[in-house]
C-alpha cells in the first residue's frame, strides 16, 4: 500500500466522484424522482463530465451506457494518475482489469452503505426527508421481492437484513470464484 499523500488525495477525490456517477446510474435504473433535491445535486455534479459522452454514446433499453463508460474512465484515470505519481509501471490491459475490479467493488460498497443508511434512518427519522424518500425509491426494488418471500414478522421487517446478508454472500462468491477480483 502506498503512503503518498498525493495518491491518497487523488484516490479520495476520484472515489467520491465515482460514487456520485454510480448513484446516477442507479437512480436512472430505478427511475427515481428526478425532482428530488438529492437527485438534482447528483445530476448537476455529473452532467459536466457526462455531457461529452452522451453525444457519442447512446443509451439502450433504458440503460445509460454513457454513465457506465464515464465510471470506467474515472477509475482508469485514478489508477493511471496514482501509477504516475508513485512511478509504477502499468499497461493498458492490466489498467482495464484493475479498473473493472475497482468498479465492481465500489458498486458493492455503494449498495451496502445505501442499505445501511436507509436502515439507520428508519430508526431515527422524524418524518418526511427527501433523502429518505430517494433511498426508499432506490432500495425498494431490491427489498420488495424479499418481502414477498419473508413478510414482516411481528412488525419487524427482515428484508433489509436478508439483502445485506445476500450481498455479503454474493461478494464472497465473487471473491471465491475470481480470486483477487474484489
Amino acid at each position: 500500500m502506498n503512503d503518498n499523500p498525493l495518491s491518497f488525495l487523488i484516490e479520495i477525490i476520484f472515489d467520491l466522484f465515482l460514487m456520485v456517477v454510480l448513484l446516477r446510474i442507479w437512480l436512472q435504473l430505478v427511475r427515481a424522482d428526478f425532482y428530488n433535491p438529492f437527485s438534482q445535486a447528483i445530476v448537476k455534479i455529473t452532467t459536466p463530465a457526462l455531457a461529452p459522452f452522451r453525444r457519442i454514446i447512446p443509451g439502450w433499453g433504458g440503460f445509460d451506457f454513457a454513465s457506465l463508460i464515464l465510471a470506467i474512465i474515472v477509475v482508469m484515470v485514478k489508477y493511471l494518475l496514482i501509477a504516475l505519481i508513485i512511478g509504477a509501471a502499468f499497461d493498458i490491459p492490466m489498467l482495464l482489469i484493475i479498473s473493472l475490479k475497482s468498479l465492481v467493488h465500489q458498486a458493492f460498497n455503494l449498495l451496502f452503505w445505501v442499505m445501511l443508511i436507509r436502515a439507520i434512518l428508519s430508526f431515527v427519522s422524524q418524518g418526511f426527508s427527501p433523502i429518505e424518500s430517494l433511498l426508499h425509491q432506490m432500495t425498494e426494488p431490491l427489498l420488495a421481492p424479499i418481502r414477498r418471500v419473508i413478510p414482516p414478522i411481528g412488525g419487524l421487517d427482515l428484508s433489509m437484513l436478508v439483502l445485506l446478508i445476500g450481498l455479503q454472500m454474493l461478494m464472497k462468491t465473487v471473491q471465491w470464484a475470481f480470486p483477487g477480483l474484489l
